[in-house]
């Protein structure tokens, strides 16, 4: 059985990333969304929360398996014996930061398998970060993301 990790913030959950987890299943037995916690950034909602959302858009999909990560990426390659990493990029930003953390990653890990997936154009703008920045100015965010983000995001109101 061959399984893939897809590991983020994901601080909401975006089209982008559900696109990226689409085009893991073609390729993937199972895929592991993994909310890993990055003590770097501040999230706008909790990792539970991030967890629930992502479960919730994947309820019925038995090949996604959705889990919380606080260690490092080399360690849950190790735990769930694969290395296979995917990373979703969109620009070349997004190519030379992932390409830094797969070197490394790779010192920890050696036996790591990056696999890049090239966001689709019409997704090119749709971040975890302009998503957060219509919730904070109160503009429309569901077309950037799955449904059942938008209803829990919708269903937290004013409390974000």
């Amino acid at each position: 059985m061959k399984k893939c990790i897809f590991a983020g913030t994901f601080d909401p959950f975006t089209l982008g990333h559900a696109d990226t987890v689409t085009k893991c299943l073609a390729l993937f037995d199972e895929v592991v969304v993994t909310i890993a916690d990055n003590h770097q950034k501040q999230c706008m909602f909790s990792a539970e929360e991030r967890t629930q959302m992502v479960k919730e858009v994947y309820r019925d999909e038995k090949r996604v398996r959705v889990l919380r990560w606080e260690g490092v990426i080399a360690d849950l390659l190790t735990k769930e014996q694969t290395p296979f990493y995917v990373r979703g990029v969109r620009n070349a930003v997004d190519f030379t930061y992932e390409t830094a953390d797969y070197y490394a990653t790779k010192k920890l890990y050696p036996g790591i398998v990056p696999i890049y997936i090239p966001a689709e154009q019409e997704l090119l703008h749709v971040s975890s970060t302009l998503v957060r920045n219509c919730i904070l100015f109160g503009k429309p965010y569901s077309e950037y993301v799955p449904a059942a983000v938008s209803e829990a995001i919708g269903k937290r109101g004013s409390h974000v």
